[in-house]
Formats: structure tokens, sequence, C-alpha cells
């Protein structure tokens, strides 16, 4: 498994994760948390190009507010 990074915030109904470097996950990737929990999956990347945003849709038994300052691993 890879590193995505830490969710940092909340938004729209989106886990807002900080990239750890340039090498993020593509669209449509699972992610899931330390203890292999699916969180759910990649579904847009923004932000300066060394160390982006990731946009992760959270998935149907993931409670949002549970995620910030967790961090998420693509599978």
């Amino acid at each position: 498994m890879k590193r995505v990074g830490e969710v940092v915030r909340i938004a729209q109904g989106l886990a807002i994760v900080r990239s750890t470097d340039d090498d993020y996950p593509g669209f449509g990737t699972e992610v899931v948390t330390e203890d292999l929990t699916t969180a759910g999956s990649v579904v847009d990347v923004f932000g300066p190009v060394e160390n982006p945003y990731v946009a992760v849709t959270p998935d149907d038994e993931v409670r949002l507010p549970t995620l910030v300052g967790q961090r998420l691993y693509a599978r």
C-alpha cells in the first residue's frame, strides 16, 4: 500500500486529503484507513503539483467527521 496523505477537512460531502508528494493515486483508486477499513475512492486531484489535494468520496458506511486527521492509503 502507498500512503496518500492525511485528511485535513471535509467539504461538500468529500474528504479532502493533503497528499504527501506528487505521486498521488489515480481517479477511482480505493483508499483505506490505517486499519484497512475502506474509506472511499478518489474523485478529484487539485492544487499545487508538488503536494496536491485529493478529494475522496466516502464509502456508504463511513462517517466523514471520523476521517479528519486520519492517514489514508491507496489499495
